[in-house]
């Protein structure tokens, strides 16, 4: 058997730590936080419980096979996320694209045609994609040749064209449905995905009514039964490598030889700051890594309020809403905006409506999300604290007085508020400019060439990539997969 070392105890670190213990290698995950799970890791403050960063996953069919495989599924208490849409004269809950498309048609009668359009070709696309899954009978089986020339026909149509360009094909640019519908997903996707992203959002959305931290503890306690060891507060400064083959790591100026080494976190650090021989990469292929585009980050508001269940419910209905103000002016690349968070569309999220135990007795929990310009304002002050701590004041204050119209009077019920930067998020999961999805989604600054496709393998022999960055797109089945795909080449 191998020994292992695992950089990172994110979603990917821990599944990778657990298929690798289960069958008998000597694994050990080193992890810089003092807490494991990463991006789906959630924390405590004055009784209230919120997530870290993640709230909820997709590919449910996938992340729990594997979950049952590592033998955890049964444990960890999965449930559906639903959410409400708010735009314009719009604001329903919706529990699948089909609530969605109803909403739409009933928001906005007069683009009745556009809109008939428009989903005939997205469902098109999901019908597409949804057949690849698993065949359940040999007529399926005999069937997916077809399906996959389909898919291929599908995918290349679109592969390089945005979501924006593909939307402007049925809706006036000037026109609000233009507005929302370019902006469902992340910026400038890829329009191949659009299918499948509309459905995973509506029909398969998923998070953990104990909090994504409960999971994450889950996997640690497997792993450490299968007799994995899991090292808190234990930075990688680096890989040790000889004669072009990883051999180790090292943590608090101690040297731990491995057989394997997976890094289960950041794509551009492990190779720019990590790797002891910069001469492994050939010098093209830095370039390319320095110069990669990443996802956009969030900027998060932490509130807990003196607000009894009841009345959040009433005032959410449900604990997940979408809210967005029809503003032209909305543009996600103008890092120079300070007003931007006045704009900007918002994602409210109550663990505690998910789950009353997250939040002390008749009180509730709080989290107001914003995508966020990549850098903005000089990179949140350009390293001046004075700066950086009045642009994270007004950008709080903005999401907080957006929230409001849902919730009155929301600043008296405030006991407990914190906020989080895309700089916050990068200190703790070292994730570059707190890219929440690993490597951007738009087509045309893509980093893998084959961007559907995971990516363990790099220049240097014995190491591998064992995170969501092992995939163009990433998310939590992207590092899911990727931890599959390392311990399955150990």
């Amino acid at each position: 058997m191998s020994t292992i070392a695992i950089i990172g105890s994110g979603m990917g670190g821990l599944v990778a730590g657990n298929l690798l213990a289960k069958k008998g290698h000597k694994v050990t995950i080193f992890e810089s936080h003092i807490t494991p799970g990463g991006y789906t890791s959630g924390f405590w403050n004055k009784g209230f419980y919120f997530e870290s960063g993640t709230l909820s996953f997709e590919s449910s069919d996938m992340v729990f096979e594997v979950m049952k495989d590592i033998g955890v599924y049964d444990k960890i208490p999965f449930t559906r996320q639903y959410g409400r849409w708010i735009f314009n004269n719009m604001d329903y809950e919706t529990h699948s694209s089909d609530d969605l498309k109803k909403a739409l048609f009933e928001a906005f009668p007069s683009e009745k045609e556009n809109l008939e359009r428009y989903f005939n070709e997205v469902d098109n696309m999901t019908q597409a994609l949804l057949s690849m899954r698993k065949p359940s009978n040999v007529f399926q089986a005999l069937s997916f040749p077809l399906k996959l020339a389909k898919i291929i026909k599908i995918f290349k149509k679109y592969q390089n064209t945005t979501a924006p360009k593909f939307t402007a094909m049925y809706f006036d640019k000037d026109s609000p449905l233009y507005r929302l519908l370019k902006d469902i997903g992340y910026p400038d996707m890829s329009a191949a995905i659009i299918g499948m992203a509309i459905w995973s959002f509506f029909d398969d959305y998923w998070t953990v009514k104990t909090g994504m931290q409960s999971w994450a503890d889950v996997l640690v306690d497997n792993f450490k039964s299968l007799g994995g060891e899991l090292r808190l507060k234990s930075k990688v400064d680096q890989i040790i490598t000889k004669d072009g083959t990883a051999v180790g790591v090292r943590s608090q100026s101690e040297d731990f030889q491995a057989d394997y080494v997976i890094s289960a976190s950041d794509y551009k650090k492990t190779f720019l700051n990590l790797i002891d021989d910069k001469t492994l990469i050939p010098q093209d292929m830095q370039g390319k890594i320095e110069k990669a585009a990443v996802s956009e980050g969030f900027f998060t508001v932490y509130l807990g309020l003196n607000l009894p269940q009841e009345k959040m419910r009433e005032y959410l209905k449900i604990p997940h809403v979408y809210y967005a103000e029809d503003n032209p002016e909305l543009d996600i690349y103008n890092t120079d905006d300070e007003s931007y968070f006045d704009k900007s569309w918002t994602m409210i999220y109550s663990p505690s409506l998910m789950n009353a135990e997250l939040a002390p007795e008749g009180k509730s929990s709080l989290m107001i999300q914003a995508m966020t310009p990549h850098r903005w304002m000089n990179n949140w002050g350009g390293g001046d604290r004075e700066t950086y701590r009045n642009l994270k004041e007004k950008a709080k204050n903005a999401l907080i007085e957006k929230t409001a119209v849902l919730i009155p009077n929301i600043r008296d019920h405030i006991e407990y508020e914190d906020a989080a930067t895309p700089l916050t998020y990068e200190r703790y999961t070292h994730n570059t400019d707190g890219a929440t999805s690993a490597w951007s989604w738009n087509p045309n600054k893509k980093f893998y060439d084959k961007g559907m496709m995971t990516h363990i393998k790099t220049p240097v022999k014995n190491l591998y990539i064992g995170s969501c960055w092992a995939i163009q797109i990433g998310g939590v089945p992207g590092a899911i997969g990727a931890a599959q795909a390392c311990a399955k080449a150990i």
